[in-house]
């Protein structure tokens, strides 16, 4: 690099390196500065390099000077806690994939120094949570918010998932015509809330099950709509959440797509179907076990069995045992 770009580049590239190498806990010596640059091609003396920093503070940098150990930047936009949080947001969000949470986590990284980078680094190692493997779920939200404020219609195809963990395409593969009134975040996914072309009522649609989404130039429908829609509302009557204690439980399901999508759609993509007889499969899965989940089990209509461990089966019986106690006092 010739002197003279270098010398205009200096301060830039000082602002650069205090960003990304600097921290309270990991200030830089005005000599590793003045080495740093001069790799760089970038000429720099010790009274020029305090001149520089003042220019910085004077701009509204916050650059610190940690006495007899460097310079660092003190605030930042984004405080390392505040960080961490963003990182737990992104490795919860079930709609983001693996691959995509790693590339925002990246991203977050770079709002830091590369030591406190590191810390949110660790977070991703450790995490196991349930995501999505549609990658398309990211970019899908982005055109549906568009949508939504552009007031046109989407269309889509639509799946589910077979035994096999297959994508099996509803309606053979015809595409939905839907008007977009919102999206909402339940029970860990996107759903987008609209009104179907030829059918009443609202309804909603998760988001990791779309594919081939398209905007469109046709205007949203109107007709249909609540006077006063609530999209709040609307969350709040059609979903809900839940949580308790965890252990590894057993299940026991008929062997037909609706269930295996259910089990799928509740523990992940990487859960282990495994063949139990000619007509059903079974699971073993981590797992909430509380009256909720027992709720939510008795919710499938007896179609699928808890068979481990044997105190949640005894359990499961107990609180069967009491509800149908109470009914026959009612009756």
């Amino acid at each position: 690099m010739a002197k003279t770009s270098g010398q205009r580049a200096k301060l830039l590239r000082i602002y650069q390196l205090l960003l990304e190498r600097t921290d309270e806990e990991h200030p830089i010596s005005t000599q590793d500065l003045i080495d740093q640059l001069g790799r760089e091609g970038i000429g720099a003396e010790r009274k020029s390099i305090y001149t520089d920093m003042v220019l910085l503070q004077d701009l509204g940098v916050d650059v610190q000077q940690s006495k007899g150990k460097g310079w660092f930047i003190g605030a930042r936009d984004f405080e390392l806690a505040e960080l961490k949080l963003l990182v737990d947001a992104v490795q919860s969000s079930r709609f983001i994939s693996h691959k995509k949470s790693e590339a925002l986590i990246r991203k977050l990284g770079g709002l830091t120094s590369w030591a406190q980078a590191r810390q949110l680094r660790r977070q991703v190692y450790v995490d196991r949570r349930v995501k999505t493997d549609n990658e398309g779920v990211y970019y899908a939200i982005d055109k549906l918010h568009a949508a939504i404020a552009a007031c046109r219609a989407v269309t889509f195809q639509y799946f589910d998932y077979n035994v096999h963990k297959e994508k099996v395409f509803r309606r053979e593969g015809k595409r939905y015509t839907v008007s977009p009134y919102g999206l909402i975040w339940a029970d860990e996914n996107y759903y987008l809330v609209g009104r179907e072309e030829g059918k009443e009522g609202l309804r909603h649609y998760r988001v990791d099950k779309m594919t081939a989404l398209t905007v469109t130039s046709l205007p949203r429908q109107k007709s249909g709509l609540p006077g006063k829609f609530d999209l709040a509302e609307y969350g709040r009557r059609h979903f809900h959440m839940f949580s308790g204690r965890q252990a590894q439980v057993r299940l026991r399901c008929p062997n037909d797509n609706d269930m295996v999508n259910v089990m799928l759609d509740r523990f992940g993509q990487e859960v282990m179907l495994i063949p139990d007889g000619e007509e059903h499969f079974a699971l073993t899965v981590e797992a909430v076990v509380s009256p909720q989940f027992y709720g939510w089990l008795f919710g499938l209509d007896a179609r699928v069995e808890l068979t481990a461990p044997d105190w949640a089966v005894k359990e499961y019986r107990e609180m069967l045992r009491k509800a149908l106690q109470t009914e026959e006092k009612q009756g």
